[in-house]
């Protein structure tokens, strides 16, 4: 007959408190390693570069020889710069009417998109299409479109007996004409951000509303808005941010021409450092970039208070 020895194991305190610091400091450490690459490219790529461009304003250097303690003669040049002020206009003039009109484009697409026919998938992905687009084919693209004498835009407006402008070389349609072309560049973003929103949306917020007799327009006013408001608040906060930051498309379709009708202040400062090779005065300018973007940031974070609703 075969004894069978029970064996009792006894763990002691110190054990046991290693094991359940282990349990505890495992999921965090894991959390930190998949944080890591994102904060590694954050510091690399965002962090540094934002703190040598507040070093480097304050010197003069032009990449070539030994920099020099400057003071704050780049910021006091600013104040004097006609062509720094010109690409300031011309950037928040860009930016403020640029990002309205994609917003109400894609906004206006989501709600068709929204309403499911045929084919949905496929013009889903033809409307999508510009945003996915590289910005230097398209911008090439619409150079072609608006060209004066037998571009497709201007032979449109001919139809109507109108002579259409010219529109790059006008320094007053130099403008609209990149604000245009950056609208069919960017709606497709807002589009898809607002139709996810507008899936999530109870359909008994909307029955509730037809049994208290609201119509299709007060339903989108008092239901769909307030409701999608979280998305509004995403699109126009990144759509400032990059509006604030337009560079190659009036790069490649004006070269800010004509004059500094179209000159952006990403434009200015990338000519300041590589073309003029004035570290200094670059960096200056960008730090003013800098602070308008967190300045307006700030703003929208501080209305979203009141205009944004997220209980749904």
């Amino acid at each position: 007959m075969s004894e069978r020895t029970d064996t009792v194991s006894v763990t002691s305190p110190d054990t046991s408190r290693r094991s359940r610091w282990r349990e505890r400091e495992h999921p965090a450490l894991a959390a930190w390693l998949f944080l890591l690459p994102s904060f590694a490219g954050f510091a690399i790529f965002t962090a540094v570069p934002v703190v040598a461009a507040a070093v480097i304003s304050f010197l003069d250097w032009n990449l070539f020889s030994p920099p020099t303690c400057a003071g704050l003669s780049n910021f006091i040049e600013l104040g004097s710069d006609p062509t720094f002020w010109a690409a300031l206009v011309n950037t928040a003039v860009f930016t403020f009417t640029s990002v309205p009109l994609t917003i109400l484009v894609s906004f206006v697409l989501a709600l068709m998109v929204n309403q499911g026919f045929k084919r949905i998938a496929v013009v889903r992905s033809l409307l999508l299409l510009p945003y996915a687009t590289i910005t230097v084919a398209v911008a090439f693209v619409w150079i072609w479109l608006y060209i004066p004498t037998g571009g497709l835009i201007n032979r449109v407006i001919g139809l109507f007996g109108l002579d259409g402008p010219a529109w790059l070389v006008s320094d007053v349609w130099a403008m609209p004409a990149l604000v245009l072309m950056s609208v069919w560049k960017s709606f497709g973003f807002g589009m898809v951000i607002f139709l996810a929103g507008l899936q999530a949306i109870p359909q008994h917020l909307y029955d509730a509303a037809k049994v208290d007799g609201a119509s299709g327009a007060r339903q989108l006013w008092h239901v769909t808005v307030p409701m999608l408001s979280p998305s509004i608040f995403f699109v126009v906060v990144t759509s400032i941010i990059g509006s604030f930051q337009v560079f190659d498309q009036a790069l490649i379709m004006t070269n800010g021409g004509p004059g500094t009708s179209t000159t952006t202040l990403v434009m200015y400062i990338y000519r300041t450092a590589f073309e003029n090779y004035n570290q200094g005065y670059a960096s200056a300018q960008s730090l003013v970039l800098f602070a308008f973007i967190l300045v307006i940031t700030a703003i929208q974070f501080l209305a979203q208070r009141r205009l944004v609703h997220y209980d749904q």
